[in-house]
């Protein structure tokens, strides 16, 4: 297995595992979404492959000069999204994933890697505390239509 950060010829498969990662996406819209992290200075993205050279993974960052929840300083890494196919999940490559995160934000001058999850994604939770992430709050938001 190896870790690589995202080139231009990892394009189709990064796109691929973000639409499995982000269902609600459009092909068009996932497009702009990692083509923009491609262009971007302050994002990066990194793809895992298995022996065969295979994606089975991937990890999107981003350096956010806006506020963060626990955060003590800015900038701060953040995974924006890591996702590792079914078959290939609970064999450490989530962890090994984000201690690339952490070495690419020291790299960057950071001191600090944040992330978040979804409320009623137990799974992704259990798996940030099981890689050393602290939970430091908790948000629901609301929207009410006026018109």
């Amino acid at each position: 297995m190896t870790i690589l950060e995202v080139t231009e010829n990892d394009a189709d498969d990064w796109l691929q595992l973000a639409l499995e990662l982000w269902p609600d996406y459009s092909l068009d819209e996932m497009n702009l979404v990692t083509d923009g992290i491609a262009q971007s200075p302050r994002e990066t993205a990194f793809i895992v492959r298995d022996e065969q050279g295979t994606a089975i993974g991937f990890m999107n960052l981003s350096l956010r000069h806006d506020y963060v929840p626990g955060a003590t300083q800015q900038p701060v890494a953040y995974v924006e999204g890591l996702y590792v196919r079914e078959p290939y999940q609970k064999q450490g490559i989530g962890r090994q994933l984000i201690h690339r995160a952490e070495q690419w934000a020291r790299d960057q001058g950071c001191s600090e890697l944040a992330s978040d999850v979804l409320i009623d994604n137990a799974p992704s939770a259990a798996f940030h505390s099981k890689a050393g992430f602290e939970e430091v709050e908790r948000t629901i938001f609301f929207i009410k239509n006026v018109t």
